[in-house]
């Protein structure tokens, strides 16, 4: 994008990351500090992967004690998942791993997606999603000084979109150091730097190629949350995908297809966007704040403004 710019792209949480960062800073010169964010990112990967047995996440998940001990970035982690219970009354909770399995979402997704239009025609009547009665996120406690985590037996972990803008925060803590970085998570975007330099970022459809809105940023996060990517049908048929509404433990089916959520910090862009499809459309603009775009069922879309 400019002189001094370097740019990777590469494979990683099972979907293709781009970083780009202008300038030198607390990394290194430009290409410096790309090669570090790849770095971390690769090992965050193996570590938080629930497709991995040997993963950090993993070994948390199988564990039969209720107090664990756990890596620092773990800890964080944990404390964004409660967060973002606590946020979204619910809506975005990050305990429901065994119900993503049951819906069929058990290993890393290889198949094509189904077709939008026709898990729409497939999928349920449309309602709003609602909190777990079980909330779970409720009973966890994060010890930092003692670096560990006491849930309740049986609880796991779907690390997610969370962990993605928790990742993309932790790396912009150095990063800001430099003249503009980028790092974009399949959907989840972290930015920002002390150049003050804008930003397009483009929202693409999710029934066709093409873009729908371009947002200028200079800093902070945006996140998209969709039903059309990593979706299937079931083995009665029914349609399927990876976002679940907490109060039935099934796929969510609103009025939304696709939300996409513009915040300070990615864990609260990951978060709001979540909360704004499972919320559906009589409330998704109060979940919208700092600005974002959602489709609807029909192909319609809109732009949301800051301040909703």
């Amino acid at each position: 994008m400019g002189a001094g710019e370097a740019i990777e792209t590469f494979e990683c949480f099972g979907s293709t990351v781009s970083v780009l960062v202008m300038g030198a800073g607390p990394a290194g010169t430009a290409p410096a500090a790309v090669g570090m964010v790849k770095r971390r990112l690769l090992e965050w990967h193996a570590q938080f992967s629930r497709f991995q047995p040997d993963s950090e996440l993993s070994r948390l998940n199988a564990d039969p004690r209720e107090t664990v001990p756990v890596s620092p970035v773990m800890a964080r982690l944990i404390e964004a998942i409660v967060a973002a219970g606590e946020s979204s009354g619910g809506l975005v909770d990050a305990t429901l791993l065994g119900q993503i399995e049951g819906a069929g979402y058990s290993r890393h997704f290889e198949a094509a997606s189904v077709p939008l239009e026709l898990a729409l025609e497939l999928a349920p009547p449309r309602a709003p999603a609602g909190p777990s009665v079980h909330a779970r996120w409720r009973e966890i406690e994060i010890d930092r000084t003692r670096g560990t985590v006491t849930r309740p037996r049986g609880t796991r972990f779907d690390s997610g979109g969370i962990a993605k803008g928790l990742f993309g925060d932790i790396l912009a803590a150095v990063l800001d150091g430099h003249q503009s970085f980028a790092i974009d998570c399949a959907g989840d975007l972290r930015l920002g730097g002390n150049g003050g330099l804008t930003r397009p970022v483009q929202v693409a459809s999710p029934f066709e190629e093409s873009n729908l809105h371009v947002f200028g940023l200079r800093d902070g996060a945006v996140a998209t949350s969709g039903v059309s990517n990593r979706s299937w049908l079931d083995s009665e048929g029914h349609p399927a995908h990876h976002l679940l509404d907490p109060a039935s433990g099934r796929p969510a089916y609103t009025g939304i297809v696709q939300t996409t959520a513009i915040a300070p910090s990615g864990v609260e862009a990951e978060w709001r966007a979540k909360a704004a499809l499972l919320a559906g459309p009589v409330q998704v603009r109060d979940w919208l704040r700092h600005g974002g775009l959602v489709v609807y069922d029909d192909r319609t879309y809109e732009v949301i403004e800051a301040g909703g």
